[in-house]
């Protein structure tokens, strides 16, 4: 396939075991982009061993102005964001290059669909994610620190090819990852000045379990569907745990 002009930019940190694949998927890609953030292990070597432009940059707990700062560094009219665990399938390829041709869009949310420990999950949340990920590069900026949406003019449209998202990180690691992203995300929301009531605490964390798991059928995913479906509730205890008590403060 010839390359497209269309940069992508890849943020990463301590990503050696998903970033060469990430990397290799997207060598259809006339300009490749990584922003590194303080990785201690061979990210950085094997992004420029791939022919990827490396720049340097603290995250400093924005993961927006991690993105804006790549935006700036595209030197094509379109940039694909993408992160160092997800990888581009040959379809999602060959619609994007039909996509770009399109003169009646600004840009669009790519479907995502997730590989945990070797599962492909098919339901609950992480079954439905959809996320805008491909846009001209002046057409809008990130914004939030965390669960940041990339907000732009114009029209967008769905593609309806997949992202792959492989985790390959145990229960405890991923646990680890979630109360990283709840307190920067009750942050966030203090700033804008939400609370809530304690009953929120006490109420969402089971709805969430409920939701996923019956509702959006998780069960159908296995043993995995009901470790997510747990992982996700605790996700939302901590998080409107953290809430709460910033309100309170």
């Amino acid at each position: 396939m010839a390359l497209m002009k269309l940069s992508a930019v890849v943020l990463a940190k301590n990503a050696q075991g998903t970033l060469a694949h990430c990397l290799k998927s997207l060598s259809f890609c006339s300009e490749v982009i990584v922003v590194d953030d303080n990785s201690t292990d061979n990210t950085v070597v094997i992004a420029k061993k791939l022919g990827a432009k490396v720049f340097y940059r603290d995250l400093d707990d924005d993961f927006s102005a991690q993105r804006n700062f790549g935006l700036k560094k595209v030197r094509n009219e379109w940039v694909l964001f993408i992160d160092a665990d997800e990888r581009v399938s040959k379809d999602l390829k060959k619609e994007i290059s039909k996509a770009l041709s399109d003169v009646n869009f600004n840009g669009y949310f790519l479907r995502r669909y997730e590989v945990w420990l070797g599962k492909k999950l098919k339901y609950g949340e992480w079954g439905e994610v959809e996320l805008l990920r491909l846009a001209k590069s002046g057409a809008g900026k990130w914004k939030r620190k965390v669960h940041e949406t990339w907000e732009i003019d114009g029209r967008t449209g769905v593609l309806n090819n997949y992202l792959e998202h492989r985790v390959d990180a145990s229960v405890g690691e991923r646990l680890g990852k979630i109360n990283f992203y709840c307190r920067l995300h009750a942050v966030e929301l203090a700033k804008e000045g939400k609370s809530v009531g304690f009953w929120r605490v006490l109420l969402m964390p089971a709805a969430k379990f409920g939701m996923n798991y019956f509702v959006k059928r998780g069960y159908r995913d296995g043993g995995h569907g009901f470790v997510m479906a747990a992982v996700m509730s605790l996700h939302s205890f901590l998080a409107w745990s953290d809430i709460w008590l910033l309100g309170k403060k």
